[in-house]
């Protein structure tokens, strides 16, 4: 993404987890505020009822579904820190459910989408509460854990993090540093991020699906740069010390999130949704 605008992506990303608010019932994801939140000046999607658009949505509402369940696993074994790593207009910290248990959510991002964020929050009347923080970074340039720190993160405690619709732009090293952060937390941490998979374990369909999406985004100005072998990318969160990992593909997810629907919303794609949990701290 450019230095001084906030992600294109981001914008749409939020456009689209509007439109599921008003299209789609039963909704898989419900926030109360992603139509409020939504930067409308940027132009709707394209048409929702088109099958790619369809499934793009549907992905993109399963994914803060999925993570932000996880999220409530975390808290119910005792996590209070909550971390959003490239939080676009993600809304969960102005609609905290667990703020009375002390859970404090911070808001990772690129400086410019911050501010941007700020002003689309002011813009809808959204209050910004005292259960969290912004907390800017560029991930290539700056070092995730001093910037958080800074902002009053507790590196003795655990934490639970969600980072969604970030990997795929990442270099590999900007996600290793990431992963092996996380893992250097408490026994107890966790992530649920989604990533891209390469594309010669994708069928036909998916390679055709990812190749429109790589398309979209590189028109935005921000390519796809890093794709994962799901079996490599589990052993390599195994050995830096996270377990219990939990890896979903389109089948998967479906099967958990879209089953029995009316309206066949459903997952097509390669993307995949994955949690894993800190069992033991790296050295």
């Amino acid at each position: 993404m450019r230095d001084s605008q906030p992600s294109r992506t981001a914008q749409r990303v939020a456009m689209r987890r509007a439109a599921h608010q008003l299209i789609d019932e039963p909704r898989v994801f419900d926030d109360p505020l992603a139509v409020a939140i939504a930067d409308r000046e940027s132009g709707p999607p394209s048409d929702p009822q088109e099958p790619f658009s369809r499934a793009l949505r549907a992905f993109l509402a399963v994914r803060s579904r999925y993570a932000e369940d996880q999220l409530a696993c975390a808290v119910e074994r005792g996590v209070r820190q909550y971390v959003v790593l490239g939080a676009g207009l993600d809304t969960f910290a102005y609609r905290n459910p667990f703020q009375s248990l002390g859970l404090h959510a911070f808001e990772v991002d690129h400086p410019a989408t911050q501010e941007w964020k700020r002003a689309r929050l002011r813009d809808a009347g959204i209050a910004i509460p005292n259960g969290m923080t912004f907390v800017a970074v560029d991930f290539e340039r700056q070092s995730l854990d001093a910037q958080l720190e800074r902002a009053g993160f507790r590196r003795a405690a655990p934490a639970f993090f969600s980072w969604l619709g970030v990997t795929p732009y990442l270099t590999r090293p900007a996600f290793d540093s990431t992963v092996e952060f996380i893992a250097s937390l408490p026994a107890g941490s966790g992530v649920a991020f989604d990533y891209a998979v390469e594309r010669s374990h994708l069928k036909p369909h998916q390679q055709l699906a990812l190749d429109a999406m790589a398309a979209r985004v590189a028109r935005a100005g921000e390519p796809f740069r890093l794709f994962f072998d799901p079996a490599a990318l589990a052993n390599d969160l195994a050995r830096i010390g996270f377990g219990a990992i939990e890896d979903l593909n389109a089948d998967a997810i479906n099967a958990r999130y879209f089953s029995g629907r009316s309206d066949g919303l459903s997952v097509s794609g390669g993307g995949h949704l994955l949690s894993a949990w800190v069992s033991q701290q790296i050295s």
